[in-house]
């Protein structure tokens, strides 16, 4: 009887693991694809390309300047948004706390860049987030507090909280503020043969045109 169970019992183990492993496998291997508020634009339109990037994403690595690291770059993963869905600005919001060392180095040094990828989305299919058809982002400028009474600050937390509904509760004790980064210069990869260029002029005021591929 011991025989038998210790038999049966590493039966029903091994078809345990079979079955995570199928089955658990094959949910990783899917890339759960995200309800877009737009139709991804046609690459040609690079301005028009860049906003459908910026609007539709909710994360990126945001960059600052450490001066406690020698004046390294230190790149930080945050939370965003560019305006209500439907509404982006192209302007990153962020709600960042100086108790991390993003929103410090930030106020002793605005230089800062925000990267962005395609990836989360969903649309680059099993492609490698490296890829260049697997289109990404870095917007370079200062990284500046937003005035907190003014009439943007109102509309940046609106435009955060829509997209992030549990910062409307994290810790008010860490004086979490709204921050923004203000852009001077941009870098697309949306296909191959290097960068696209989309100059800050371009970016705010894209061209109407070019619907899904």
């Amino acid at each position: 009887m011991d025989m038998f169970m210790m038999r049966n019992g590493k039966y029903v183990l091994n078809l345990i693991s079979f079955v995570l492993i199928v089955f658990g496998g094959s949910v990783h291997s899917t890339i759960p694809i995200r309800t877009l508020s737009q139709d991804r634009p046609n690459r040609s339109n690079g301005p028009t390309f860049a906003r459908w990037l910026v609007s539709e994403n909710t994360w990126g690595v945001l960059s600052t300047i450490a001066d406690d690291l020698g004046g390294a770059p230190f790149g930080d993963v945050v939370s965003y948004s560019d305006g209500e869905p439907y509404h982006g600005t192209g302007i990153p919001y962020f709600y960042l706390t100086t108790l991390d060392p993003t929103a410090r180095y930030a106020l002793k040094d605005h230089r800062s860049s925000f990267t962005i990828s395609e990836y989360p989305l969903g649309t680059c299919g099993k492609i490698d987030p490296e890829n260049p058809t697997c289109s990404k982002i870095t917007l370079t400028g200062k990284l500046n507090e937003v005035e907190a009474k003014s009439e943007e600050a109102g509309m940046a937390k609106k435009a955060l909280f829509s997209k992030h509904v549990e910062m409307k509760n994290w810790p008010k004790d860490h004086t979490f503020k709204v921050y923004k980064l203000d852009i001077e210069d941009i870098f697309l990869i949306d296909f191959y043969g290097g960068s696209k260029s989309v100059t800050v002029d371009q970016y705010f005021l894209p061209k109407n045109e070019g619907r899904q591929e």
